[in-house]
């Protein structure tokens, strides 16, 4: 990877304890100070990329006192289009003035001949694809000076001609471009119940050592698809999938997101405060209020 200015170890993100997504209606409350049960927040990249402004203003409060994450959804990596060089320079202005704990995207392509469908669209799971993909990850690092992390995209189809499946893909992309993975449990489970996948499996064959955090969300039903909304609060079966996450993964930390129908801050607060005890009881082993059974698995 060249003079990639990071060095080798565990990935990012590890350490950081229990986050949240900070939204637009929270802003206030997360720049007077601390928020109690809060260790750190996740902000949308693309929100704060202009210079100046009143959204870089309530980045550096934020940042004045808590630690902070970029989650991206514009890196296409999977496109074939070319990577966005001017939007990698915005991220690391952003990045060298709030020194963000971690830097992530989403494993999926967005962008086609120039244009931008604001989708997190699939990838096919080839080895072409592998490749292409590993050698994106690995220049984007170079041009950030960073290890970054992919997010797993809930799916809804699968592209014909896979010769590997996600989770496997997933990992071999991490190995090959030496990034690390935030391992979404919501997305696990909806992709797993879409596609009648094996999300136990699924989580195994993920490397324990790439995965630097965990997302939480809500999803809802669509027909015959779950569908990632995050819209609503953590589903009973996706907190049980958490605890086998947590008992795997033990030094990730989580951040719990909520995008839309967003409730008090203390609401959210007090769900992330069941992550919290959930992750707790299953890495030391005991039980943990983690709902119903994770699907299939």
């Amino acid at each position: 990877m060249g003079d990639l200015a990071v060095t080798p170890g565990p990935s990012p993100g590890g350490g950081l304890g229990f986050g949240l997504g900070l939204r637009r209606d929270h802003h206030r409350e997360a720049m007077s100070g601390p928020v109690a049960g809060v260790d750190w927040f996740e902000v949308i990249t693309e929100n704060f990329l202009v210079d100046g402004g009143n959204p870089r203003r309530v980045l550096r409060a934020v940042r004045a006192h808590t630690p902070l994450a970029l989650h991206g959804v514009s890196l296409s990596i999977g496109s074939t289009d070319p990577l966005d060089h001017a939007y990698l320079d915005r991220v690391a202005a952003l990045c060298a003035e709030v020194e963000p704990a971690v830097v992530s995207d989403h494993l999926c392509w967005t962008s086609l001949g120039g244009h931008n469908t604001h989708d997190l669209l699939p990838l096919p799971y080839t080895e072409e694809a592998l490749a292409h993909v590993a050698a994106r990850v690995a220049a984007v690092q170079e041009r950030l000076g960073r290890r970054i992390l992919l997010e797993n995209p809930s799916t809804y189809v699968v592209l014909r001609g896979a010769e590997l499946d996600e989770a496997t893909f997933l990992a071999e992309v991490a190995r090959r471009a030496d990034c690390g993975l935030l391992l979404d449990v919501n997305n696990v489970f909806v992709s797993c119940r879409n596609h009648g996948w094996d999300a136990a499996a699924y989580l195994a064959a993920i490397p324990v050592e790439r995965v630097g955090y965990l997302h939480l969300a809500g999803h809802s039903h669509g027909g015959a698809l779950l569908i990632d909304t995050h819209d609503a609060p953590v589903r009973d079966e996706v907190w049980a999938l958490y605890a086998r996450a947590a008992r795997r993964f033990p030094a990730a930390a989580t951040c719990l997101e909520r995008d839309d129908h967003l409730p008090p801050l203390a609401e959210l607060v007090a769900e992330l405060g069941r992550a919290r005890a959930i992750a707790g009881a299953a890495r030391r082993g005991g039980a943990a209020d983690g709902g119903g059974p994770a699907g299939p698995s």
